[in-house]
């Protein structure tokens, strides 16, 4: 038995030495996160419990379950305490909703694979203004685009908020998408050419298929930004049937009347159900989208 067979021996029969931290550091670590998930958890529990409270028992206690006087009056009461069903306001955001993910979807990729497959002139400095656009506050074009609007007589109609997004104003879905459209090869395209394919339909049929994930992230989050948008709707729409879930629920808080804090906790309870459902269904898109684009 030489040296060499001996050393060899020796090394796959070393034992493997765990390095692990103390126990008493894992369970500081542990007792902190639970901590931390208690305290952000525990608004959402306090909304729900107070939900099935009484009136007079919402605002008197911190504890967030509802105890012996637990009903539904909050549910029944809120849903017709503004003059209209609330399924009216769920009907009227996600109208507002689809057609700004659609219009995202399609203007931004648009924009996105000009940026990152096609050649023309000046296609650096109109990217750097582009990415410009991502630090520009947007309270800074509220005032021109509502004489816009209002010039073009769409003030109090769903135009103002959905027109913009057929326009690829979002610099941050275009980025995305530019980022993970860069990472599809580039023998692609020109498979495409020698099929046939002009830049349409390399973008249709190769681009689209191929940035699932980029498209289903740019969807999650148009939802969520446009489900939970307050300040535009609050300033274009002032029919009450028009409406949105955020506009709806500020309603239940009058300044110089009676509020119902029930009815308000109530449909808040309810309005969460759709984000947290349209999330869950696409979870494993989006982490994926995310994950693949650089943005981490």
């Amino acid at each position: 038995m030489t040296t060499s067979s001996i050393d060899v021996g020796q090394v796959r029969t070393r034992p493997q030495v765990k390095n692990s931290k103390p126990l008493w550091r894992r369970i500081v670590k542990h007792a902190v996160l639970i901590l931390g998930a208690v305290l952000m958890i525990y608004p959402l529990l306090w909304m729900f419990g107070s939900s099935f409270k009484p009136e007079s028992q919402i605002l008197g206690t911190a504890n967030p379950f509802p105890g012996k006087g637990a009903n539904l009056k909050g549910y029944i009461s809120g849903w017709s305490a503004l003059g209209f069903p609330f399924w009216r306001y769920f009907l009227n955001s996600f109208v507002i909703c689809v057609l700004c993910i659609v219009g995202n979807l399609l203007s931004c990729s648009l924009a996105a694979f000009a940026f990152a497959r096609l050649e023309f002139r000046f296609k650096g400095k109109m990217f750097a203004i582009m990415m410009g656009t991502i630090i520009l506050p947007f309270h800074v074009l509220v005032v021109p685009q509502f004489v816009l609007f209002r010039t073009m007589g769409m003030v109090d109609t769903i135009l103002p908020l959905v027109v913009p997004k057929f326009l690829a104003v979002d610099a941050f879905f275009i980025f995305l998408m530019i980022q993970f459209m860069r990472n599809v090869p580039r023998e692609l395209d020109e498979a495409a050419a020698l099929d046939g394919c002009g830049p349409l339909g390399l973008y249709w049929r190769i681009m689209m298929p191929l940035c699932l994930p980029a498209l289903a992230t740019t969807a999650i989050f148009t939802f969520i930004f446009t489900y939970n948008d307050f300040f535009s709707q609050l300033l274009y729409l002032s029919d009450t049937s028009k409406f949105t879930v955020p506009l709806a629920l500020r309603s239940f808080i009058d300044n110089t009347a009676t509020s119902n804090y029930a009815g308000l906790l109530a449909m808040s309870t309810l309005a969460l159900l759709p984000v947290i459902g349209f999330f869950l269904v696409f979870q494993k898109l989006l982490v994926e989208g995310i994950a693949t684009t650089g943005i981490k």
